[in-house]
Order: C-alpha cells, then sequence, then structure tokens
C-alpha cells in the first residue's frame, strides 16, 4: 500500500514517538559503539529513549515546526521541518520511518514533501544534519539519493 502524506494531528502524538524509538534504536546503538568505554556516551545519553521522546514531543509542538506523517493503515514515519528566513534555508530538523516499513521509499517521500514545502515558501537552500556513524548510513543515503551535498564536519567530545 502506497502511504500518503498528510499534516500532522495531535492523535499522531504517540505513534510518532513511538515509531521514532523504534527506529533511533539502532542508532543509538552504533553511538555507543563509536563512543566506546570514553564514558562520553553515558554522560550524553543516560537514557536516550526519555531524552528523545520528549524532543520528538516538542518537535511536534514547536512554533514556526511543520510536520508531517507518512501513513498507510497505520502512521509509519514523519518528518518535523521548519524555515530559516534570515538565511532563506529550510531545516529538516527531526525524521523517523518505523523499522518495519524503511526501505521502501517513506523517507525519500517525507523529505520531498518538505523539500517542496521549502520550495514554495521561498527558501533558496535546504538543510540537514545527520550522524557519520554507521546507524545513520540509511539516512545519509536518503538525503544523498534527494540530492544533498555532504559536508564533512569533524566533531569531538571527551568525559570530563
Amino acid at each position: 500500500m502506497q502511504p500518503i502524506v498528510r499534516a500532522f494531528e495531535e492523535r499522531d502524538q504517540d505513534a510518532v514517538t513511538a515509531l521514532s524509538l523504534r527506529a533511533w534504536a539502532p542508532v543509538f546503538a552504533s553511538l555507543q559503539e563509536v563512543l566506546g568505554e570514553s564514558g562520553v556516551y553515558s554522560q550524553m545519553h543516560s537514557d536516550w529513549r526519555v531524552d528523545q521522546k520528549e524532543a520528538v514531543r516538542a518537535a511536534c509542538g514547536a512554533e514556526g515546526m511543520r510536520v508531517w506523517v507518512a501513513e498507510t493503515d497505520t502512521v509509519v514515519g514523519f518528518v518535523a521541518a521548519r524555515l530559516d528566513h534570515r538565511e532563506s534555508m529550510g531545516e529538516i530538523y527531526m525524521i523517523a520511518v518505523d523499522p518495519d516499513h524503511q526501505r521502501k521509499g517513506i523517507g525519500s517521500l517525507l523529505t520531498s514533501c518538505a523539500l517542496e514545502w521549502f520550495r514554495d515558501s521561498g527558501m533558496t537552500l535546504a538543510m540537514v544534519e545527520t550522524g557519520g556513524d554507521p546507524g545513520h548510513a540509511p539516512a545519509r543515503r536518503t538525503y544523498e539519493q534527494a540530492g544533498f551535498v555532504h559536508l564533512p564536519i569533524a566533531r569531538y567530545f571527551k568525559k570530563l
């Protein structure tokens, strides 16, 4: 069944939060592996599920944020995006696809939805950030297929 994309509604919150946690579990496992025994991971993500649940809820309710869901018979993905009129730039702030529905083009569909909104809003640039670790590889593929150009950035952490 081809998903439809529609505006987020308050009734979608629990489904969006739940699918996000399932989608991001491998990402946080990858981050934990990359950061190793340095203590940085536990300092940054003592309970990533609690932190991410709050981050998703905050994004879905943030002023100026537009949120869409992909839906088949249930909500299977979401994207949250915002505009920076000063920079004439749209930002894909948060995106997730339920693991049972990944690799079916839903992430690309949601990305396209945000990009269309950016264009229609007069933005001349689009931006999305993601990790360079193995857990973020599917996200990087989606963004590269959508025409985003990767800008390598080095970010270092040390537990004090």
